[in-house]
């Protein structure tokens, strides 16, 4: 274990102050934790800090099972329960009986379907009775989130959203992630810098962008599962 650089220091710090805002303005506040390096990270900060957080993980029912093995680990090193939730059995059984198991490679918009049950459904669920969300979405992470603000409303799901890590680099994510040996997504290791649904997620090339394993068939402008796509307004 190495110490943070002082210029990390610095962006935890103010992380930290964006948490604190958002549970001093908008308690209850609960994080939705994906499991990526940046959720990781955050998970980290509101084990140790702001464990009135409740963190929560959505179960697609085709993440991949190193997706899994990090659930065990991250509630064994934290000594925590991530409190998960699932599609509505009906709503899935009938989509796969009218479009097929895989449809997402088909078009967009049945991608958009098997997303909205998969995950925008249990997500309104886990938000629902809530004052704001937490999450580990950064500006450079691709073309759709460059305009991402601190704190905003969520206009889509109907309550304030942060977004701590907004001004983090992914070498500083990681450098945070070594620095204090926090567990992590094994896939990383295998160049799968952004993780989702196992049929919908690739391994990158040197040099393509982080988002690129996702969706790799649809236009770079579409690459969002509908979990970010709303409407938001930025708080100043």
């Amino acid at each position: 274990m190495s110490e943070l650089s002082q210029a990390l220091q610095a962006k935890v710090a103010h992380s930290k102050e964006i948490i604190k805002k958002i549970i001093a303005d908008h308690s209850p506040v609960v994080f939705a934790n994906s499991l990526g390096a940046e959720d990781m990270v955050l998970t980290d900060l509101l084990a140790k800090s702001f464990p009135e957080v409740t963190i929560f993980s959505l179960d697609t029912g085709r993440l991949p099972a190193e997706t899994y093995d990090l659930m065990q680990k991250t509630e064994e090193a934290y000594n925590i329960k991530l409190k998960m939730y699932y599609p509505d059995t009906a709503a899935l059984e009938e989509f796969i009986r009218e479009e097929g198991i895989n449809p997402f490679y088909r078009s967009v918009d049945l991608r958009k379907s098997c997303c909205g049950i998969r995950k925008v459904q249990p997500l309104k669920r886990a938000l629902a009775d809530q004052g704001a969300w937490i999450t580990g979405l950064r500006r450079s992470q691709s073309v759709t989130r460059t305009e991402l603000a601190e704190i905003e409303h969520d206009d889509a799901f109907g309550l304030y959203k942060a977004n701590p890590l907004a001004d983090w680099e992914e070498s500083e994510v990681w450098d945070y992630i070594k620095a204090l040996n926090v567990p992590y997504n094994a896939l990383h290791d295998q160049n799968y810098p952004s993780l989702g649904c196992s049929p919908c997620t690739r391994a990158i090339t040197p040099g393509e962008d982080v988002r690129a394993g996702r969706w790799w068939w649809e236009n770079p402008e579409l690459k969002e599962c509908g979990l970010h796509a709303g409407p938001t307004t930025a708080l100043k």
